[in-house]
């Protein structure tokens, strides 16, 4: 939860496109990142796979208005509306777009060629149908605003009481290369979100980030497979509410969109 899921970019900066608040080429420059480059097969109409500027004009022609984020996992299908063989490849993803308008979702499949430091990324979207039906287990921005407080709390009370150590030169390094993304400014949503959702959106990130180093940093005082097994229980709570606060962060425009905010 460290890193920003592709899903959501593409979501994000996919909604201020079809809004019309950015050009193009910037919305694509966003969605694509640091990675070499994003293509889309499946598509309605194509034979093979295509370039994200085609995919989303291609898109909505079809009918889409915007774009939803699914960020499914085990025993929590967050964010689909099935059928059953797209939540499954959903859910090998760990994440999803499902488009607003029309029928169709997009499912991330990454490939990383080079040595280390130099990984070459290509990502292929697969359009596959999908079920129009309210996505699972969404949240409204103020009810996850309002669990992510109370998860905070308990993610910190929880690292105290079982003695985790977030310390050391790797915990160290993760938390400030953190702050350093913070300081530099660094759009956390695209043109047109609300405020709430690029609020909402940071503490999700802040809770994962917490919840990143408990589980991959030092052990501290949880040395015993009981007292491990302890704080990933007591975690696990608290990353599912991160994760549904994500969700509900990227989805907010459709659903103003859908009450008639905006």
């Amino acid at each position: 939860m460290l890193s920003e899921p592709r899903s959501g970019r593409l979501a994000a900066w996919g909604n201020a496109l079809l809004a019309g608040l950015v050009s193009p080429d910037d919305a694509v420059l966003a969605i694509v990142g640091e990675d070499a480059v994003h293509r889309v097969g499946g598509l309605p109409g194509e034979s093979g796979p295509v370039g994200l500027t085609l995919a989303l004009g291609r898109l909505r022609s079809l009918g889409a208005s915007g774009l939803r984020v699914a960020l499914p996992a085990p025993g929590h299908p967050l964010g689909l509306s099935g059928p059953p063989e797209f939540n499954a490849r959903a859910l090998d993803a760990e994440q999803a777009v499902i488009c607003h308008g029309a029928a169709l979702g997009l499912v991330p499949e990454v490939y990383e060629a080079g040595p280390d430091g130099d990984v070459h990324v290509e990502v292929v979207w697969h359009c596959l149908s999908v079920r129009e039906a309210p996505p699972a287990d969404v949240p409204s921005l103020g009810e996850a605003e309002r669990e992510l407080a109370e998860a905070l709390r308990e993610a910190t009370e929880v690292l105290s009481r079982l003695d985790v150590a977030a310390s050391g030169p790797v915990a160290e390094a993760a938390i400030d290369a953190y702050r350093a993304r913070a300081e530099h400014g660094r759009e956390v949503l695209a043109p047109g979100y609300p405020p709430r959702a690029v609020r909402v959106l940071e503490l999700a990130q802040r809770v994962g980030l917490l919840i990143s180093v408990a589980y991959e940093r030092g052990h501290g005082g949880a040395v015993s497979a009981s007292e491990m097994a302890a704080r990933a229980s007591a975690l696990r709570p608290v990353e599912r509410t991160a994760r549904r606060a994500q969700v509900a962060a990227y989805n907010s425009v459709v659903e103003e969109r859908e009450r008639g905010v905006r």
